[in-house]
C-alpha cells in the first residue's frame, strides 16, 4: 500500500495508492501546493484517479476541484457537500476498494454536514472529526457545524477497534499518529459524556473569533482557484475547539471603543496619549476599507511575538483594529493579559468606521 503525508504545513494531505497498479487517490489537498503533487504524480508515474475531501474546509483553499480537473480524476466527497465542481457523491457506508485495498466511508458530521473519515484495515483518516491527543476534535461552531451530531459522530468511531492509526487533516503542534485505541484514552473529546453532557461542554467553550473562517467556507463552496480568493491568517490552529483562542485568551473580557467615537477623535486630532493598532495583514491595509492614519501595523499572528517592541506603549491608551472586531479582540485579550491596562477593542473594525463615515 502507498501512503504518504504530502504537506509541512498543519494542514495534511494525503496521497494512497496501490503497489501493483500504481494508481492512487489524494485526500485533502490544498490549492497551493497542487504543482508538488503533480509532479510527484508524474515523476513516480503514478496515474491519479480520485480527488476526496474529507469535508468543506474552512482554514485553507481546497485543490481538490482544481486538482481532479488537471489530472483527469474524479472530485468526490459525502452527498452532503455543498461544494459546486464536486462530480462524485459518496453516501454513508459505502464500501469500496481502492484497487487491491478495501476502504469504508462513514459520514460523521458535527464539524461540518459533510464530514466524513475513511476507513482502512489498518488505519482512519478523521478529517476533523477527530485529531489527536488534547487536539481534541474540530470545532462546532461554523456554518453546518453541530455539536449533537458531532456526539453522534464520535460515538460511531468508539466502536470502531482500537488498532485503528489515526491520521487527522490537521495536527497543530507535531503530535504524531497514534492507535483509535490511545485516542480513546487520551482524547478529551472521546471522555464518557451523555449527549446533553457533550453539548454542554462544547457551549460552555469559547472557540475564539471566525469570521474569516465564514469566509474560507464561502470560498470553498465556489470551488475558487485563487489561492487569495479569502484571507487566511498564518498558520493558527482555528479549526481545533478553541483554537483561535487560548482558554485563557478566550476568557478575558475586552472593553469595547464605538468605531464612531474613534472617528471623532481621529478627525479632531485627539489622539495625543492614544495608539492605533491595527492587527490586520499588511496587504489588507490597502484594500477597500483601507487604513486609520498613523495606525501600527502589527498582525495578530505577529502579536506574542512582539511583545518586547510593544512594552513601551504599556502606559498609553491602545484602540485595537481589524476588518470587524473578531483578531482584534484576540490581540486585545492577549495585551491585557500581559498586563496592558487601557486596551480597547473597536466595536464593528473598519467596516464600521467606513460606515461611521457614511452617516456623517
Amino acid at each position: 500500500m502507498i501512503f504518504r503525508q504530502l504537506n509541512k504545513t498543519s494542514c495534511k494531505t494525503y496521497l494512497i495508492g496501490s503497489e501493483k497498479t500504481k494508481e492512487v487517490i489524494i485526500v485533502d489537498p490544498i490549492l497551493n501546493q497542487i504543482k508538488e503533487y503533480i509532479s510527484l504524480i508524474k515523476n513516480e508515474g503514478l496515474k491519479l484517479t480520485h480527488v476526496l475531501d474529507t469535508h468543506t474546509h474552512a482554514d485553507h483553499i481546497s485543490g481538490a476541484g482544481s486538482l481532479a480537473n488537471q489530472m483527469g480524476a474524479v472530485y468526490a466527497m459525502n452527498q452532503n457537500s455543498p461544494v459546486r465542481c464536486v462530480t462524485s457523491y459518496i453516501p454513508d457506508g459505502f464500501d469500496c476498494h481502492l484497487n487491491d485495498i478495501p476502504v469504508k466511508v462513514m459520514h460523521t458530521p458535527g464539524h461540518t454536514k459533510d464530514s466524513m473519515c475513511l476507513i482502512f484495515p489498518d488505519r482512519i483518516l478523521t478529517g476533523d472529526t477527530l485529531f489527536l491527543d488534547d487536539g481534541g476534535a474540530g470545532r462546532t461552531d461554523l456554518p453546518g457545524g453541530d455539536p449533537a451530531e458531532h456526539w453522534e459522530s464520535l460515538q460511531k468511531i468508539m466502536r470502531l477497534p482500537d488498532h485503528l492509526i489515526v491520521y487527522p487533516a490537521h495536527e497543530y503542534r507535531g503530535r504524531e499518529p497514534s492507535s483509535l485505541g490511545e485516542q480513546k484514552k487520551n482524547n478529551p473529546n472521546l471522555q464518557p459524556r451523555t449527549k446533553d453532557e457533550y453539548i454542554k461542554w462544547l457551549t460552555d467553550m469559547k472557540p475564539g473569533p471566525a469570521e474569516w473562517m465564514k469566509d474560507v467556507l464561502k470560498a470553498n463552496y465556489a470551488c475558487a482557484s485563487d489561492p487569495k480568493a479569502a484571507w487566511i491568517p498564518a498558520d493558527t490552529p482555528a479549526c481545533e475547539i478553541k483554537g483561535t483562542g487560548s482558554p485563557e485568551v478566550n476568557e478575558q473580557p475586552v472593553p469595547t471603543i464605538p468605531a464612531a467615537e474613534v472617528k471623532r477623535r481621529v478627525a479632531a486630532n485627539q489622539l495625543d496619549d492614544t495608539i492605533i493598532l491595527d492587527v490586520r495583514e499588511p496587504s489588507e491595509l490597502t484594500g477597500k476599507l483601507g487604513a486609520i492614519k498613523g495606525a501600527l501595523n502589527i498582525p495578530v499572528d505577529q502579536i506574542m511575538q512582539r511583545l518586547t517592541e510593544l512594552e513601551k506603549l504599556k502606559t498609553k491608551e491602545i484602540i485595537m483594529v481589524c476588518q470587524s472586531g473578531g483578531r482584534a479582540n484576540t490581540a486585545a485579550t492577549i495585551l491585557l493579559k500581559k498586563g496592558f491596562k487601557k486596551v480597547f477593542n473597536m466595536s464593528g473594525g473598519m467596516t464600521a468606521y467606513r460606515q461611521a463615515e457614511k452617516t456623517e
